[in-house]
């Protein structure tokens, strides 16, 4: 187990580099399912609080523990799908990198469901998991980024610094991505609220 849990915090430590590499994917997943409206919520520069809610597809409650196997994707049907890429991220690396070094929590349903489902983890190992109320769409919550690898916390920046790179990352996403809502919220003040309307300008 000591082992298991070493090697899964070094390898984050790949895909994680600071709470703006943690923004980019989470957002980056919620646009790859569709969402029309992306929420983010941050605290502390993003190392106490990294919340990114969306209206898009949703996960089906089977396939939510896979989502945290490494290297398993919802977003490759067959090896051809590798030569027509049409998501920003597939190999599926992300939310198991993401969840070693964090408490995370992960709340969705799919619409037609009835209820959602919640998946709580911490440094990787699973602490909760079953039905849950949900609106549609998928929020995952990261909180004490790198809590248990405090070498990779001690390197990150001022929290003013994280957050400004959480913000640079948002506004290219948004411009890139304008017939989608972004708002962005730092421990309750509004930085960034785009329309979706699909006027970049």
């Amino acid at each position: 187990f000591p082992y298991t849990t070493l090697f899964r915090s070094i390898a984050a430590g790949e895909v994680v580099e600071r709470p703006a590499s943690v923004a980019k994917e989470l957002v980056e997943n919620a646009l790859d399912a569709g969402a029309r409206s992306v929420a983010v919520e941050v605290a502390g520069g993003g190392v106490d609080l990294l919340r990114v809610a969306d209206d898009g597809a949703g996960v089906p409650p089977d396939e939510v523990p896979l989502a945290f196997a490494r290297h398993a994707t919802s977003k490759l049907a067959d090896l051809d799908d590798l030569r027509r890429l049409t998501t920003l991220g597939f190999r599926g690396e992300a939310l198991p990198s993401i969840a070693a070094v964090s408490r995370l929590e992960l709340l969705t349903r799919e619409a037609g469901s009835e209820s959602g489902f919640l998946l709580a983890l911490e440094g990787g190992r699973t602490v909760r998991a079953g039905p849950a109320a949900a609106p549609v769409g998928t929020t995952v919550t990261v909180r004490d980024l790198f809590f248990n690898v405090p070498a990779r916390r001690r390197q990150l920046r001022a929290a003013a610094t994280e957050l400004g790179r959480i913000l640079q990352l948002l506004t290219a996403l948004a411009l890139g991505h304008a017939a989608v809502a972004f708002r962005c919220v730092h421990e309750g003040r509004l930085l960034l609220c785009t329309s979706g309307s699909g006027d970049a300008l």
